[in-house]
């Protein structure tokens, strides 16, 4: 916590975030494009060669370069709660797009993306993440995403989990927003535990809705696991509630 402090004392000194601004647009963002082209282009050939699941190899070199040239240090607690065998619904806050840096580069699960249908037009990225069995969900088509989260389940088993962003959309002040039951539902259907993971910081390095960049610390926190016997449709709150709550302890 000092040091995701002291990233947000440090923005507000001028001239230090002002060399950083001129850092960002020479060197940062196109480092980001460098990075995205060439290790985009490296996974696809791996997936193919090899297959999906050696594609997670590629999402987490991706991550942690661009973390790094960020710079975003990131520390994880809780790993020692992972069964690298068992299957999971992940479920995590949503504050800043450095999320996803954050949760591909150091959650130690090889997992899916469920991903809205806008990135699929992504240049690199959308490709990648379509050949990487990652699922794009187009939340305008209910019958359309009904269908894709059928697809997905068909992916996920022997220690592959499903990711979820249960907000469905970023916090604009950090705080916890009201969870869609979808990843819930989905948890339900396959008999999976669910995996909560609070992530925090990240809004600190770059704030949604901006391009606001700035250097700082992250933290990864993953809870225990929450099995699903005993819930049903009937009281699916009540499971939205604990994972919920599980989440929001570490914020």
């Amino acid at each position: 916590m000092e040091n995701i402090s002291s990233s947000t004392n440090f923005r507000n000194i001028k001239i230090i975030n002002t060399v950083y601004q001129v850092y960002k647009w020479l060197f940062f963002f196109p480092l980001l494009g460098f990075f995205t082209l060439v290790v985009g282009i490296v996974s696809l050939l791996i997936i193919w060669i090899f297959g999906q699941r050696a594609g997670q190899i590629g999402g987490v070199v991706w991550a942690r370069l661009n973390s790094l040239v960020t710079p975003m240090f990131i520390s994880v607690g809780g790993k020692e709660k992972i069964d690298r065998n068992q299957s999971y619904v992940v479920v995590a806050n949503h504050q800043s797009q450095y999320d996803i840096f954050a949760i591909y580069g150091w959650l130690p699960v090889d997992f899916r993306w469920v991903l809205k249908q806008e990135l699929r037009k992504v240049p690199i990225i959308g490709v990648y993440c379509d050949r990487a069995g990652h699922v794009y969900i187009d939340r305008s088509d209910t019958a359309s995403a009904l269908a894709s989260i059928d697809r997905a389940k068909k992916r996920i088993s022997s220690g592959t989990s499903i990711f979820f962003f249960p907000e469905g959309t970023r916090s604009l002040n950090g705080k916890l927003l009201p969870f869609k039951k979808g990843a819930f539902k989905f948890a339900l259907d396959l008999s999976l535990p669910v995996l909560p993971v609070t992530i925090k910081g990240t809004r600190d390095v770059l704030p949604a809705n901006t391009i606001e960049l700035f250097p700082g610390s992250a933290e990864v926190i993953i809870h225990d696991p929450i099995s699903i016997e005993g819930y049903s449709e009937d009281n699916i709150d009540e499971l939205i509630e604990k994972a919920r709550k599980s989440i929001a302890s570490a914020l």
